[in-house]
């Protein structure tokens, strides 16, 4: 038999852009704090210093929301 061969893959993970804020084509979606609707998805946008944290598209704005909780979270950690 063979050895099973260890894969060298490069782990890929997303990070948050940066940006001095949403921009004026995104929509507010109701009943969150953090999220917008940018071309038919939800994006949240959360500062953190003097920039805003861009996420990456999500279809559901709960998924959006989680992810701008965890990155406030974080924030809070690091700081």
């Amino acid at each position: 038999m063979k050895p099973l061969r260890q894969q060298k893959r490069q782990i890929i993970s997303y990070v948050p852009r940066t940006e001095p804020a949403p921009p004026d084509h995104a929509v507010k979606v109701e009943g969150f704090r953090d999220v917008w609707m940018l071309r038919g998805k939800y994006v949240a946008f959360v500062l953190m210093g003097s920039a805003f944290q861009r996420s990456q598209a999500f279809s559901i704005p709960e998924s959006a929301q989680r992810w701008a909780v965890q990155i406030r979270q974080d924030g809070e950690i690091n700081a």
